[in-house]
């Protein structure tokens, strides 16, 4: 007996809270694609986030963002990371509903500070007091992350597997997320 993937799985939550690395982890278990969000808008645009965020700002990115998640869910069942900010929008978040499931990777402030701080990618931290900024980031998209479907809390001790494990976990507790086959032979 093998499970399939019915819908797209969606990882939204802060940068720095293992989206990346969680999404590649879960899509190698589950033998689906691993897709990710902000690498699909620099290769349709043909420069990076940042690059995109200094020449056309981020209203412009938001937009760009919008339509690569879009594409994506039309697609087959995959594991989806989106950037910090992709679930912010009342538009993404509804197309997410409609054609996935969304998992908000928590984690606190010290943990993200501690995995973001020496990374020069990030464009919305080049601030004069980047922690400070990302506590701010912090305080006003908790409340937007915590309307995802599932909530699973990254902790600075948990490993890859571990959190992979937590996440898995909660999945099977989604009704019709999974199809059950049987396997020939």
């Amino acid at each position: 007996m093998t499970n399939r993937l019915e819908r797209s799985i969606v990882l939204v939550g802060m940068m720095g809270c293992g989206k990346t690395t969680i999404g590649q982890a879960l899509a190698q278990t589950l033998d689906v694609p691993f897709l990710d969000s902000d690498e699909a808008i620099e290769e349709a645009a043909q420069m990076s986030v940042a690059e995109i965020f200094a020449r056309d700002g981020e209203p412009f990115f938001r937009a760009r963002e919008t339509e690569i998640l879009e594409r994506l869910l039309r697609g087959a069942p995959a594991v989806i990371s989106t950037g910090g900010g992709a679930f912010l929008s009342e538009a993404n978040r509804r197309v997410i509903a409609e054609r996935g499931v969304s998992v908000w990777l928590q984690a606190d402030l010290e943990t993200l500070w501690h995995r973001v701080r020496l990374k020069t990618t990030r464009p919305l931290l080049k601030t004069a007091d980047p922690k400070g900024t990302l506590r701010a980031m912090l305080e006003v998209r908790l409340p937007v992350y915590a309307q995802a479907q599932i909530h699973v809390e990254a902790g600075p001790q948990t490993d890859v597997s571990a959190m992979t494990a937590k996440v898995l976990e909660a999945l099977h507790k989604v009704p019709d997320l999974f199809k059950t086959e049987r396997q020939n032979g």
